[in-house]
């Protein structure tokens, strides 16, 4: 299959060598690009634990600390690898999402200060289901998503030359963009072929009115689950 990756270019990357390994051909055409912001070394004294909800929460993170001794709590698999490839000691996947996370975490550590590295985009909603636990979580962003103005050209082009198969969306974020830049585009009716592989039925949502020969959802939200959906 040929199919088009949205996601932000280091992540996707990645994506891209799992869809090799799977026999498909991936175009890559990010819609969003993640910054991360610049600021003091953080000290993360009194932090008992670490909250990723994202591979890029854990990489803003390593540039601003040197701390790899606290345990890492993840939101699923591939955030979980981002924190070992980045010499976290103690990692720790909820194989999920936030409500996962959240629902995990007493297995995990009592009640105590938790250090959320959050991206802008961050809703708040992670932090109030474990204050109903019994934790503190001290919440900072550490990164910006920003978000593409317009269709990128690969993916314009892609689609009015028939030339693609499926499409992935890993968040209702860029869900909503695709759908809208898409439209903006005049380039509806050519979703109209594709398989829409969603990580969540959020995202899923969240590509109305936009209408697929496909749209399929995956049993977990992470990567393994949602490529499965292609198969």
């Amino acid at each position: 299959m040929r199919v088009l990756v949205t996601r932000p270019e280091h992540d996707a990357r990645a994506t891209a060598q799992a869809l090799r390994a799977r026999g498909h051909i991936p175009l890559l055409a990010p819609l969003l690009e993640v910054r991360f912001r610049q600021g003091d070394q953080l000290t993360l004294e009194g932090i008992d634990g670490v909250l990723a909800t994202s591979a890029n929460g854990v990489r803003a993170l390593a540039l601003r600390t040197a701390r790899r001794d606290l345990p890492l709590f993840a939101v699923g698999p591939q955030t979980a690898a981002a924190a070992r490839a980045a010499g976290f000691l103690s990692v720790a996947s909820a194989d999920g999402d936030g409500a996962a996370l959240a629902e995990a975490m007493p297995r995990w550590l009592k009640p105590g200060t938790l250090f959320h590295a959050a991206g802008d985009n961050a809703q708040g909603k992670l932090a109030e289901a474990l204050a109903a636990k019994g934790y503190a979580v001290e919440s900072q962003v550490l990164y910006e998503v920003i978000a593409a103005t317009t269709l990128p050209a690969a993916a314009a082009e892609a689609l009015a030359a028939d030339a693609l198969d499926a499409a992935l969306f890993f968040s209702p974020q860029s869900a909503r963009l695709f759908a809208d830049r898409v439209s903006k585009a005049g380039l509806t009716q050519a979703c109209a072929r594709l398989i829409a592989a969603c990580i969540s039925e959020t995202a899923a949502k969240a590509l109305a009115p936009l209408a697929f020969a496909a749209l399929r959802v995956a049993a977990k939200p992470n990567q393994d689950a949602l490529l499965a959906g292609l198969d």
